[in-house]
């Protein structure tokens, strides 16, 4: 009876949402070059517009997307739509190779798609290299009635936290992986600026003014290339009401943690006395010692209307006690702890019955050095990444995008038999098990998994302890998940199924699987095309840990992939 009334309350939001009128939303984004200061030098940067960050899109539920991307930047592009469905418009989706070839240099692409069955923060951002990096903003997507499932806010803000690397993007990365080792940023961000920290930095804050009693929403975005974040506001809390734009019941805290690519609409109430306190952010990061990621904080400054500091004032701004960067049982409290809302517009009961089971285990990974090169990762090799043992390779050079390839049955491309399954089972979150030569240099391969229209699947993500345990926040592109259970050590099917939620798991396009641990979920492939599958970690993404699902044609001609556009950019 509890599931039928579920049921029930779903089909009566989605009635719900459908008063107001859609609209056409139209938008040019000129990728472009742009020289800015930062950390005591200037530094020329791929922006969209000449921002850094790029512009905030906002739109309706139920509106139609147009941006025209006009590429007058040195680089090869694709933007990403990140969050937002592209019900039968995967052609619009972004990812390079996987989509789409890359928009050239002085060359452009219109993106084209209608934003429909969800709400909440989203965000939009570059899919080719790291040019994400600085290419990337918020996609804000407004209830179509107008009203919130919580009082209305006084205002909205977006929050966009990322990160500074004291250097050309590009060349850091083309160096990375001609030598096979990692990079780290070098200042975290808030809408852009490193805070006060850092030298040459103290004009470099984000200010953001508040009225006494006002209660603000946040629209928060970690754009971070490879890292999780603390975000705390001094003597403040917070509300979470939505998280990768889906609805929570609210959940109050006095910390917000957003794996890297996630999102949040968070409310908060500035109710303490006037006066500035800071905001700051910093890492949440196990298995990598410093200097191998960017233990920095960035702050920004709250400031109350009507402070005033006179001469004689000695009140300095309060800074808030932030985590120590490897604090676990803070991060997996705040991912575990919140549930969906599921009076919410847009709530998806979960899928009771399972079509297809996957057991995916995530590695890191070791390539052979060249011969005749000089490699500075582990043990004088290559870093590389690994899902079940195979390191995803892309179609560099064969002439298509795989969606192209699958769409006119072109072969060479890809195989469909990634595996479902790990190679062997073994105690994968045993710490002695840093370097095991049967796993730890996994095969290249454009391997992906094909998938019956509306079928239901379940993934269970198995991190492991090859070169060290970390966190790996996992990203769907064209589905939410629902979020089932995490927990720590080896999945144990008989033990672990007993903490599946079914009645009001989350909801995510983006899912932390814990350091040294698992996570489930489930979703229906109702949704025609090619979806990517990666870690947002950019780092773990261009060595290979990534796959793509392909999900076939339903039955009908509106539950069907349609051709291409004609102006999809050619390799």
């Amino acid at each position: 009876m509890k599931i039928l009334m579920l049921w029930l309350t779903w089909a009566l939001a989605l009635s719900f949402s459908s008063m107001v009128s859609a609209a056409i939303v139209e938008r040019t984004f000129t990728i472009q070059n742009k020289t800015i200061k930062r950390l005591c030098h200037e530094q020329v940067i791929v922006t969209v517009n000449g921002l850094y960050p790029g512009p905030n899109m906002e739109v309706r539920e139920g509106d139609s997307v147009i941006v025209h991307v006009i590429n007058n930047s040195p680089y090869n592009i694709t933007i990403h739509w990140h969050g937002v469905f592209q019900l039968l418009s995967a052609w619009a989706d972004g990812p390079e190779y996987i989509t789409q070839c890359s928009i050239r240099p002085e060359n452009k692409y219109t993106y084209k798609f209608k934003v429909t069955q969800q709400e909440g923060t989203v965000w939009w951002h570059a899919h080719a290299s790291a040019l994400r990096a600085t290419v990337h903003g918020a996609f804000i997507i407004q209830p179509r009635s107008g009203r919130f499932p919580f009082p209305k806010p006084y205002k909205e803000v977006p929050i966009i936290l990322g990160d500074w690397y004291d250097g050309n993007v590009e060349d850091i990365v083309r160096k990375e992986l001609e030598t096979g080792d990692k990079i780290s940023s070098d200042a975290f961000t808030i809408n852009g600026f490193p805070g006060d920290l850092f030298n040459c930095s103290k004009n470099d804050v984000y200010n953001l003014r508040v009225k006494q009693g006002k209660t603000y929403l946040f629209r928060m975005v970690n754009a971070a290339l490879n890292n999780n974040l603390f975000f705390k506001i001094a003597n403040h809390n917070f509300t979470v009401v939505a998280l990768d734009a889906a609805y929570t019941e609210p959940y109050n805290t006095d910390i917000i943690v957003l794996a890297a690519g996630q999102t949040a609409d968070v409310l908060f109430t500035a109710d303490q006395r006037k006066g500035p306190y800071f905001m700051a952010a910093s890492p949440y990061v196990l298995g990598e010692p410093a200097p191998l990621f960017d233990n920095t904080t960035t702050r920004g400054i709250v400031v109350y209307d009507g402070y005033k500091k006179s001469k004689s004032s000695q009140l300095k701004p309060l800074m808030p006690a932030l985590p120590l960067h490897n604090n676990t049982p803070i991060a997996h409290k705040f991912f575990s702890n919140i549930t969906s809302l599921v009076k919410a517009p847009h709530w998806v009961p979960v899928p009771l019955e399972v079509d297809e089971h996957m057991y995916i285990t995530i590695n890191m990974a070791l390539q052979p050095c060249p011969k005749n090169a000089k490699c500075t990762g582990p043990l004088g090799q290559k870093f590389s990444a690994s899902m079940n043992n195979e390191s995803f390779l892309l179609p560099v050079g064969k002439g298509f995008s795989i969606m192209e390839a699958y769409f006119y049955n072109v072969s060479g491309l890809y195989t469909t038999d990634f595996p479902n399954n790990p190679p062997k089972i073994f105690d994968f979150t045993n710490p002695k098990i840093f370097f095991d030569a049967n796993v730890t240099f996994a095969p290249k391969s454009t391997k992906v998994k094909k998938f019956k229209f509306n079928s239901t699947v379940e993934i269970v993500f198995q991190n492991t302890a090859i070169l060290n345990a970390q966190s790996h926040p996992m990203h769907l592109h064209g589905m939410n998940f629902h979020v089932l259970a995490q927990g720590f050590g080896s999945f144990d099917p008989k033990r672990d199924k007993l903490k599946y939620n079914l009645v009001n798991p989350l909801i995510h396009n983006t899912v932390a699987v814990p350091v040294g641990g698992w996570a489930a979920i489930r979703f229906r492939t109702n949704n025609p095309g090619v979806w990517f599958l990666h870690c947002h970690v950019d780092d773990h993404n261009l060595w290979g840990l990534v796959t793509a699902f392909i999900v076939e044609n339903g039955p009908t001609p509106s539950t069907s992939l349609p051709p291409p556009p004609a102006d999809l950019p050619k390799c």
